[in-house]
């Protein structure tokens, strides 16, 4: 397990070689180049066709076809596919705009509804004739109160409303003084009732046509999926070639604008072990270039080197979106290893763990060769919940004594309930706690061996010794007080068939490790060349000092998840099956007992899964990295190169 020594590089070609250079860099695809800021009108126009082109996929997306009916996929040029991408948003645009005439005409309607047909062209040819009407609503019991000298026509009254028409022989610009103030005027609708009712109808029929439009342009989904990973490429190279530094004349501008003599450079990272394909590659193109170790400030890459059986677990870390920093620990293995054990307990269950290893078996039948670490991460994981699962006798939360004998008898004695009914939960408490002590351990162990040139390392055992310390005490508080007690001589503990006392002395022994290691992490934590000035720095935060003793406690603790977790999974696997059992002894229920076993189980996976993400990675992300000091802060390294 190791983090790939990175070379800093920085390479100067001609100005006027330089898209060419850039091609020819991004074929040998070695360099992880820094972030550069690009500019100008083709970088501009690239990201907004693939704006465009998003949003015309997500278009695409949205549309559902039935599963049946699949759409045979067809390709496109690049100017094809950005034409395609353009009409589909416009017919996109054309539809929303459709849907919101639709929308306000409807509401016209709906607002006119109650006067039956209206035109206003006929109010105005009356207006023309010397008869002007105006519509108002009034209460229905506040009608009669409408003075005799203002003429009305009563239209209709529905829901305690009168509708009326004010007449008049002049055009009214104020309001009648006989009108009651509850009447108010009705505004003139611009279009008559028909019209608006036949603009809703073209408008659904054009939305209909665009529909269909856009239903057809599914086949041109997966040419804009590649499109847009063209576009891609094309902004991560014309951000290169637009945002790399040039020599510019004394007065400030590029002085290749004027004789295309000047020179133009850029810096990124290369991996130790590619420095001769790399520098081949510059001698054979005619580059310049300076390599140097990184700096501590350098944002350097990332790159991971391991062994096949540990790549297992890259597809996690790039799903979680976590990469160690560049001066930061690999701990792919551990983790690998950690978070084995840890799902198993989760699931904990022998038959969940054979239909996850079933379901890696078919991913990896699927796969292809070079992407099969999922599908073989997954199969692993199924084979280490089969394995708990049989050590501790869990087949679909079946009762131990309604299983078979053999099932019983191949259970692992200290955490079986079949075979120890009386401490296997507690025994289970115990493998967590010892869990916490290892993966820990591990963690302080190559901090010890990573500061072993300075006195530093002290520190690093004082933690170790206080992890050890603390132990005892989680043991004592968290599992059995009688067992590992802290002032006395404790009861006998049951091993393999036998009793294992400890010592009379082990609480005695157990705090003075504890004590001594606080001691140790206090003087020497923040050594930094100078023993006063680490005390004092101690000193200075000795609050955060104390409340890491009361860490290391919690983060122990902590582990107590894995256990409770699985507890809470058997308890949903035990109610389903009292819940189905009895259907499945009726021939009529038989059917509904079988799907809701399948519900029921197949939901507790789902809630494992969940789990799983919650507290499985947590114990390594969290827990196990903080004791090792990381930040996951790192960069994963992408070589500029064809993709």
């Amino acid at each position: 397990m190791a983090i790939e020594k990175m070379k800093k590089v920085s390479l100067v070609v001609l100005d006027s070689t330089r898209k060419e250079s850039l091609k020819r860099l991004r074929k040998i695809g070695l360099v992880h180049l820094e972030t550069v800021e690009g500019q100008g009108a083709v970088l501009a126009a690239y990201k907004e066709s693939s704006s465009e082109t998003d949003k015309a996929i997500s278009i695409l997306e949205e549309i559902k076809l039935p599963k049946k009916k699949a759409v045979p996929q067809e390709s496109l040029s690049k100017d094809k596919a950005r034409e395609k991408a353009g009409f589909i948003l416009s017919l996109a645009e054309k539809k929303k705009s459709l849907q919101d005439s639709i929308t306000q005409n409807t509401q016209e309607l709906e607002r006119l509804c109650k006067w039956g047909s209206v035109n206003p062209e006929d109010f105005r040819t009356l207006a023309g004739q010397g008869l002007f009407l105006y519509m108002y609503e009034i209460p229905q019991d506040k009608y009669a109160l409408i003075g005799n000298d203002v003429s009305t026509v009563l239209v209709n009254s529905t829901d305690k409303v009168s509708r009326f028409l004010l007449l008049s022989r002049t055009e009214i610009t104020e309001r009648p003084a006989g009108l009651p103030p509850e009447a108010y005027a009705v505004p003139m609708a611009e279009k008559s009732s028909e019209a608006l009712t036949d603009e809703i109808r073209r408008a659904e029929q054009e939305i209909s046509r665009i529909e269909r439009e856009l239903s057809d342009s599914k086949r041109f989904e997966s040419a804009l999926h590649s499109y847009k990973n063209l576009l891609a490429s094309d902004i991560e190279f014309e951000t290169v070639y637009s945002g790399m530094s040039r020599e510019a004349g004394d007065d400030g501008e590029d002085s290749s604008a004027e004789n295309g003599a000047g020179l133009a450079w850029l810096t990124g990272y290369v991996p130790e072990r590619a420095m001769n394909d790399f520098s081949a590659a510059c001698r054979e193109n005619e580059w310049a270039f300076a390599c140097a170790d990184p700096a501590d400030d350098d944002p350097v890459p990332t790159k991971l080197r391991n062994n096949r059986i540990v790549s297992m677990i890259y597809p996690l870390m790039d799903f979680l979106d976590v990469t160690p920093g560049y001066h930061e620990f690999d701990i792919s293995g551990w983790f690998l290893l950690f978070f084995c054990i840890f799902f198993a307990m989760i699931f904990g269950d022998a038959c969940y763990g054979a239909l996850i290893a079933l379901l890696g078996l078919l991913l990896l039948c699927k796969s292809k060769k070079g992407s099969r670490s999922l599908s073989v991460l997954v199969t692993v994981l199924g084979l280490c919940t089969c394995a708990w699962g049989v050590m501790t006798c869990s087949w679909f939360g079946i009762s131990t004594d309604r299983l078979p004998e053999w099932m019983r008898e191949i259970s692992f004695a200290p955490i079986s309930p079949a075979k120890n009914p009386a401490h296997y939960s507690d025994n289970q408490k115990v493998f967590c706690f010892l869990l916490a002590l290892a993966q820990l351990s591990v963690a302080h162990i190559k901090c010890v061996i990573a500061d072993r040139k300075s006195l530093k390392c002290l520190g690093d055992l004082g933690s170790l010794m206080q992890l050890w310390g603390m132990f005892y005490v989680v043991m004592n508080m968290v599992v059995d007080g009688i067992r590992f007690p802290l002032s006395d001589k404790g009861a006998a503990i049951p091993v393999f068939g036998g009793a294992l006392v400890l010592p009379s002395n082990m609480p005695l022994i157990a705090l003075g490790v504890l004590g001594a290691g606080f001691v140790l992490s206090f003087v020497f934590s923040n050594y930094n060349g100078s023993l006063g000035e680490s005390i004092l720095e101690s000193c200075k935060n000795i609050i955060s000092v104390l409340l890491g003793v009361v860490n290391v406690f919690s983060d122990i603790v902590s582990y107590i998840r894995l256990w409770a977790v699985a507890l809470a999974g058997a308890a949903i696997s035990e109610t389903v099956n009292a819940m189905a059992g009895p259907w499945l002894g009726k021939l009529t229920l038989f059917v509904a007992g079988v799907v809701l076993l399948v519900f029921g189980h197949g939901l507790n996976m789902i809630l494992n899964v969940l789990s799983v993400i919650v507290h499985g990675v947590r114990l390594n992300t969290l827990e196990f990295s903080q004791h090792l000091g990381m930040a996951w802060s790192g960069t994963k390294y992408r070589p500029f190169a064809e993709r």
